[in-house]
Protein backbone atom coordinates (compact mmCIF):
# COMPACT_ATOMS: atom_id res chain seq x y z
CA UNK A 1 0.00 0.00 0.00
CA UNK A 2 2.81 2.38 0.69
CA UNK A 3 4.32 1.74 -2.16
CA UNK A 4 1.61 2.52 -3.99
CA UNK A 5 0.74 5.81 -2.30
CA UNK A 6 4.73 6.83 -2.90
CA UNK A 7 4.58 5.94 -6.55
CA UNK A 8 1.21 7.95 -7.06
CA UNK A 9 3.19 10.64 -5.05
CA UNK A 10 6.27 10.17 -7.20
CA UNK A 11 3.28 10.44 -10.76
CA UNK A 12 1.85 13.40 -9.23
CA UNK A 13 5.17 15.50 -8.93
CA UNK A 14 6.00 14.53 -11.86
CA UNK A 15 2.76 15.82 -13.85
CA UNK A 16 3.25 18.90 -11.58
CA UNK A 17 6.87 19.37 -13.44
CA UNK A 18 5.81 18.86 -16.57
CA UNK A 19 2.89 21.11 -16.28
CA UNK A 20 5.02 24.02 -14.62
CA UNK A 21 7.93 23.24 -17.54
CA UNK A 22 4.82 23.87 -20.09
CA UNK A 23 4.12 21.10 -22.84
CA UNK A 24 2.59 23.83 -25.08
CA UNK A 25 3.16 26.99 -25.65
CA UNK A 26 0.90 30.05 -28.04
CA UNK A 27 2.02 32.18 -30.75
CA UNK A 28 -0.35 34.69 -31.55
CA UNK A 29 -0.90 36.86 -34.48
CA UNK A 30 1.86 38.44 -35.36
CA UNK A 31 4.79 36.11 -33.96
CA UNK A 32 6.53 33.14 -35.29
CA UNK A 33 9.05 30.80 -33.62
CA UNK A 34 11.87 28.18 -33.67
CA UNK A 35 12.01 25.24 -31.67
CA UNK A 36 15.31 24.37 -30.36
CA UNK A 37 16.09 21.22 -29.30
CA UNK A 38 19.94 20.83 -27.34
CA UNK A 39 21.24 23.42 -29.80
CA UNK A 40 19.56 22.42 -32.67
CA UNK A 41 16.40 24.11 -34.75
CA UNK A 42 13.80 20.95 -34.79
CA UNK A 43 11.05 22.98 -35.61
CA UNK A 44 9.84 26.25 -36.69
CA UNK A 45 6.65 27.39 -36.19
CA UNK A 46 5.12 30.62 -38.25
CA UNK A 47 1.00 29.89 -37.47
CA UNK A 48 -0.47 30.99 -34.94
CA UNK A 49 -2.26 29.07 -32.32
CA UNK A 50 -1.48 26.41 -29.29
CA UNK A 51 1.89 24.66 -30.13
CA UNK A 52 3.55 21.54 -28.60
CA UNK A 53 7.02 21.12 -27.09
CA UNK A 54 8.98 18.85 -25.41
CA UNK A 55 9.37 19.61 -21.46
CA UNK A 56 13.01 20.65 -20.61
CA UNK A 57 14.44 19.70 -23.86
CA UNK A 58 12.75 22.42 -26.47
CA UNK A 59 13.54 25.91 -26.15
CA UNK A 60 10.92 28.46 -28.09
CA UNK A 61 12.51 31.58 -29.51
CA UNK A 62 9.89 34.08 -30.68
CA UNK A 63 10.11 36.48 -33.37
CA UNK A 64 8.14 39.37 -34.54
CA UNK A 65 6.43 38.50 -38.17
CA UNK A 66 5.06 42.28 -38.40
CA UNK A 67 7.23 44.81 -40.68
CA UNK A 68 9.98 46.99 -38.09
CA UNK A 69 11.11 50.22 -38.62
CA UNK A 70 15.24 50.72 -38.75
CA UNK A 71 16.30 54.25 -37.59
CA UNK A 72 20.27 54.91 -38.68
CA UNK A 73 22.49 57.47 -37.24
CA UNK A 74 23.01 60.67 -39.25
CA UNK A 75 25.76 60.80 -41.28
CA UNK A 76 28.18 63.17 -42.62
CA UNK A 77 28.87 61.86 -46.15
CA UNK A 78 30.85 63.42 -49.29
CA UNK A 79 29.19 63.62 -52.75
CA UNK A 80 30.77 62.92 -55.95
CA UNK A 81 32.19 66.47 -56.05
CA UNK A 82 33.32 66.09 -52.62
CA UNK A 83 30.62 68.38 -51.07
CA UNK A 84 29.47 67.13 -47.59
CA UNK A 85 26.19 66.56 -46.45
CA UNK A 86 24.26 65.14 -43.64
CA UNK A 87 22.00 62.45 -44.60
CA UNK A 88 19.35 60.93 -42.03
CA UNK A 89 17.82 57.44 -43.48
CA UNK A 90 14.99 54.70 -42.20
CA UNK A 91 14.08 51.64 -43.40
CA UNK A 92 11.45 48.97 -43.12
CA UNK A 93 12.42 45.30 -42.66
CA UNK A 94 10.54 42.05 -42.00
CA UNK A 95 11.82 38.36 -40.39
CA UNK A 96 11.44 36.14 -43.52
CA UNK A 97 13.05 33.15 -42.77
CA UNK A 98 13.57 32.50 -39.36
CA UNK A 99 15.90 29.56 -39.16
CA UNK A 100 17.94 31.64 -40.94
CA UNK A 101 18.21 34.67 -38.60
CA UNK A 102 18.37 32.67 -35.75
CA UNK A 103 21.66 30.79 -36.92
CA UNK A 104 23.34 33.83 -38.52
CA UNK A 105 22.08 36.73 -36.14
CA UNK A 106 19.80 35.17 -33.03
CA UNK A 107 18.13 38.68 -31.22
CA UNK A 108 16.44 41.71 -32.58
CA UNK A 109 19.37 43.97 -30.96
CA UNK A 110 21.95 42.15 -33.17
CA UNK A 111 20.01 42.61 -35.99
CA UNK A 112 19.41 46.37 -35.79
CA UNK A 113 22.91 46.59 -35.28
CA UNK A 114 23.85 44.23 -38.69
CA UNK A 115 21.06 46.47 -40.56
CA UNK A 116 23.04 49.30 -39.24
CA UNK A 117 26.45 48.36 -40.93
CA UNK A 118 24.84 46.88 -44.23
CA UNK A 119 22.20 50.51 -45.16
CA UNK A 120 25.00 52.67 -43.40
CA UNK A 121 27.79 51.16 -46.10
CA UNK A 122 24.84 51.31 -48.77
CA UNK A 123 23.64 54.78 -48.06
CA UNK A 124 27.89 56.04 -48.22
CA UNK A 125 28.42 54.27 -51.27
CA UNK A 126 25.70 55.82 -53.17
CA UNK A 127 25.82 59.01 -52.06
CA UNK A 128 29.71 59.15 -52.81
CA UNK A 129 29.10 58.13 -56.06
CA UNK A 130 26.82 60.61 -57.06
CA UNK A 131 26.43 64.83 -57.44
CA UNK A 132 25.08 66.42 -55.24
CA UNK A 133 22.27 67.97 -57.03
CA UNK A 134 21.05 64.24 -57.35
CA UNK A 135 20.85 63.77 -53.51
CA UNK A 136 18.51 66.82 -53.38
CA UNK A 137 16.58 67.32 -56.13
CA UNK A 138 13.63 64.65 -57.68
CA UNK A 139 13.44 66.04 -60.84
CA UNK A 140 14.45 69.07 -63.28
CA UNK A 141 11.45 70.98 -62.63
CA UNK A 142 12.57 73.69 -60.56
CA UNK A 143 10.43 76.67 -61.31
CA UNK A 144 6.98 77.20 -63.60
CA UNK A 145 8.87 79.49 -65.48
CA UNK A 146 12.60 79.08 -65.87
CA UNK A 147 12.50 82.51 -67.08
CA UNK A 148 10.75 84.27 -64.35
CA UNK A 149 12.72 87.71 -63.41
CA UNK A 150 11.26 89.61 -60.42
CA UNK A 151 8.80 92.41 -60.32
CA UNK A 152 9.66 95.66 -59.09
CA UNK A 153 7.85 98.58 -58.65
CA UNK A 154 9.51 101.90 -61.15
CA UNK A 155 7.93 105.43 -62.45
CA UNK A 156 6.77 103.37 -65.51
CA UNK A 157 5.91 100.33 -66.87
CA UNK A 158 8.88 101.11 -69.58
CA UNK A 159 11.40 101.80 -66.29
CA UNK A 160 9.96 98.38 -64.68
CA UNK A 161 10.68 96.09 -68.43
CA UNK A 162 14.13 98.28 -68.59
CA UNK A 163 14.96 97.23 -64.78
CA UNK A 164 13.65 94.03 -65.08
CA UNK A 165 16.25 93.59 -68.24
CA UNK A 166 18.81 95.18 -66.46
CA UNK A 167 18.68 92.84 -63.32
CA UNK A 168 17.62 89.49 -65.07
CA UNK A 169 20.28 87.01 -63.95
CA UNK A 170 20.84 83.81 -66.13
CA UNK A 171 21.06 80.95 -63.91
CA UNK A 172 21.51 77.52 -65.07
CA UNK A 173 20.48 74.69 -63.45
CA UNK A 174 22.50 71.29 -64.61
CA UNK A 175 20.34 68.50 -65.29
CA UNK A 176 19.57 65.31 -63.03
CA UNK A 177 19.76 62.19 -64.16
CA UNK A 178 18.53 60.22 -61.20
CA UNK A 179 17.57 62.05 -58.58
CA UNK A 180 16.34 61.22 -54.87
CA UNK A 181 14.03 58.90 -55.18
CA UNK A 182 15.85 57.03 -57.79
CA UNK A 183 18.91 56.74 -55.36
CA UNK A 184 16.98 55.72 -52.76
CA UNK A 185 16.10 52.39 -55.08
CA UNK A 186 19.73 51.85 -55.23
CA UNK A 187 20.27 52.08 -51.41
CA UNK A 188 17.56 49.54 -51.25
CA UNK A 189 19.18 47.11 -53.94
CA UNK A 190 22.45 47.12 -52.49
CA UNK A 191 21.27 46.43 -49.21
CA UNK A 192 19.31 43.65 -50.56
CA UNK A 193 21.75 41.73 -51.69
CA UNK A 194 23.35 41.23 -48.24
CA UNK A 195 20.57 40.78 -45.92
CA UNK A 196 18.89 37.26 -47.27
CA UNK A 197 21.58 35.29 -45.93
CA UNK A 198 20.71 36.66 -42.52
CA UNK A 199 16.82 36.02 -43.17
CA UNK A 200 15.88 39.16 -43.18
CA UNK A 201 13.77 40.90 -46.01
CA UNK A 202 14.28 44.55 -46.90
CA UNK A 203 10.78 46.59 -47.96
CA UNK A 204 12.45 50.06 -48.51
CA UNK A 205 15.34 52.56 -47.36
CA UNK A 206 14.75 56.05 -47.95
CA UNK A 207 16.62 59.11 -46.82
CA UNK A 208 14.69 60.60 -44.61
CA UNK A 209 16.42 63.77 -44.51
CA UNK A 210 19.15 65.12 -46.27
CA UNK A 211 20.74 68.54 -44.89
CA UNK A 212 23.79 70.87 -46.25
CA UNK A 213 27.20 70.67 -44.01
CA UNK A 214 27.80 73.46 -42.14
CA UNK A 215 30.69 74.40 -44.54
CA UNK A 216 28.35 73.76 -47.34
CA UNK A 217 25.32 75.73 -46.32
CA UNK A 218 27.83 78.88 -45.62
CA UNK A 219 28.66 78.57 -49.77
CA UNK A 220 25.16 78.52 -50.62
CA UNK A 221 24.78 81.68 -48.49
CA UNK A 222 27.85 83.48 -49.97
CA UNK A 223 26.47 82.52 -53.95
CA UNK A 224 23.00 84.12 -52.33
CA UNK A 225 24.25 86.76 -50.95
CA UNK A 226 26.39 87.66 -54.15
CA UNK A 227 23.37 87.28 -56.59
CA UNK A 228 22.03 89.62 -54.49
CA UNK A 229 24.56 92.03 -54.03
CA UNK A 230 24.56 91.68 -58.28
CA UNK A 231 20.92 92.51 -58.31
CA UNK A 232 21.70 95.65 -55.82
CA UNK A 233 24.78 96.82 -57.98
CA UNK A 234 22.32 96.75 -60.81
CA UNK A 235 19.63 98.90 -58.84
CA UNK A 236 22.02 101.04 -58.52
CA UNK A 237 23.81 101.15 -62.06
CA UNK A 238 20.10 101.94 -63.52
CA UNK A 239 19.66 104.44 -61.22
CA UNK A 240 23.22 105.93 -61.94
CA UNK A 241 22.10 106.09 -65.57
CA UNK A 242 18.37 107.56 -65.22
CA UNK A 243 20.31 110.36 -63.11
CA UNK A 244 22.35 111.25 -65.92
CA UNK A 245 19.85 110.70 -68.45
CA UNK A 246 17.86 112.86 -66.72
CA UNK A 247 20.76 115.48 -65.67
CA UNK A 248 21.71 115.36 -69.43
CA UNK A 249 17.83 116.18 -70.35
CA UNK A 250 18.16 119.22 -67.70
CA UNK A 251 21.83 120.25 -68.77
CA UNK A 252 19.98 120.33 -72.45
CA UNK A 253 16.87 122.23 -71.39
CA UNK A 254 19.30 124.81 -69.30
CA UNK A 255 21.74 125.36 -72.49
CA UNK A 256 18.48 126.16 -74.42
CA UNK A 257 16.85 128.24 -72.64
CA UNK A 258 19.67 130.99 -72.02
CA UNK A 259 20.52 130.76 -75.68
CA UNK A 260 16.68 131.92 -76.43
CA UNK A 261 17.40 134.38 -73.71
CA UNK A 262 20.89 135.18 -74.88
CA UNK A 263 19.40 135.83 -78.04
CA UNK A 264 16.63 137.95 -77.06
CA UNK A 265 18.92 140.12 -74.69
CA UNK A 266 21.11 140.13 -77.65
CA UNK A 267 18.28 142.18 -79.88
CA UNK A 268 17.63 144.26 -77.07
CA UNK A 269 20.95 145.11 -76.43
CA UNK A 270 21.44 146.14 -80.24
CA UNK A 271 17.95 147.83 -80.73
CA UNK A 272 18.92 149.87 -77.51
CA UNK A 273 22.79 150.51 -78.92
CA UNK A 274 20.83 151.60 -82.07
CA UNK A 275 19.12 154.10 -80.27
CA UNK A 276 21.78 155.18 -78.38
CA UNK A 277 23.69 155.90 -80.90
CA UNK A 278 21.30 157.63 -82.86
CA UNK A 279 20.61 159.97 -79.34
CA UNK A 280 24.38 160.10 -79.19
CA UNK A 281 24.11 161.50 -83.17
CA UNK A 282 21.92 164.11 -82.14
CA UNK A 283 23.87 165.73 -79.73
CA UNK A 284 27.12 165.77 -81.38
CA UNK A 285 24.81 167.53 -84.06
CA UNK A 286 23.42 169.40 -81.91
CA UNK A 287 27.07 170.15 -79.90
CA UNK A 288 30.13 168.83 -81.12
CA UNK A 289 32.51 170.24 -78.35
CA UNK A 290 30.11 168.79 -75.05
CA UNK A 291 29.28 165.81 -77.22
CA UNK A 292 33.17 165.41 -77.03
CA UNK A 293 33.68 166.49 -73.24
CA UNK A 294 31.10 164.23 -72.05
CA UNK A 295 32.18 161.38 -74.07
CA UNK A 296 35.93 161.59 -72.48
CA UNK A 297 34.56 161.81 -68.97
CA UNK A 298 32.78 158.73 -69.43
CA UNK A 299 35.89 157.46 -70.52
CA UNK A 300 37.72 158.16 -67.30
CA UNK A 301 35.52 156.86 -64.89
CA UNK A 302 35.03 153.75 -67.32
CA UNK A 303 39.35 153.45 -67.63
CA UNK A 304 40.97 154.99 -65.12
CA UNK A 305 39.89 152.57 -61.99
CA UNK A 306 41.96 150.19 -64.06
CA UNK A 307 44.92 151.65 -63.96
CA UNK A 308 47.46 151.17 -61.53
CA UNK A 309 50.58 153.36 -62.99
CA UNK A 310 51.46 156.43 -63.21
CA UNK A 311 49.90 158.92 -66.15
CA UNK A 312 51.30 162.19 -67.03
CA UNK A 313 48.46 164.95 -66.79
CA UNK A 314 50.06 166.55 -70.16
CA UNK A 315 48.50 163.65 -72.18
CA UNK A 316 46.49 164.88 -75.21
CA UNK A 317 43.77 162.15 -73.31
CA UNK A 318 43.77 164.27 -69.95
CA UNK A 319 42.95 167.67 -72.20
CA UNK A 320 39.17 167.46 -70.70
CA UNK A 321 40.92 167.90 -66.95
CA UNK A 322 42.01 171.41 -67.01
CA UNK A 323 39.23 173.05 -69.46
CA UNK A 324 35.43 171.90 -70.30
CA UNK A 325 36.46 172.50 -73.68
CA UNK A 326 39.75 170.48 -74.15
CA UNK A 327 42.48 173.55 -74.88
Amino acid sequence: MKRVITLLVILAVLLIAVLVAGPFYILNEGEQAVVVQLGQIVAVKQDAGLHFKTPFLDDVIKYPKMIMSWDGEKQRIPTKENQFIWVDTIARWRISDPKKFYESIGSLESAYARLGDVIDSAVRTIIAENWLRETVRNSNIIRENKGATEAFEVGSDQDAGQLSAFTRTDVTYEEVQKGRRKLAEEMLNLSRKLVPEYGIELIDVVPRQIKYSDELTQSVYNRMIKERSQIAQAFRSFGEGKKAEWEGKLENERRSLLSAAYEKAEKIKGAADAEATKIYAQAYSRDPEFFDFWRSIESYKTTLPKFNKTLSTDMDYFRYLYSPRGR
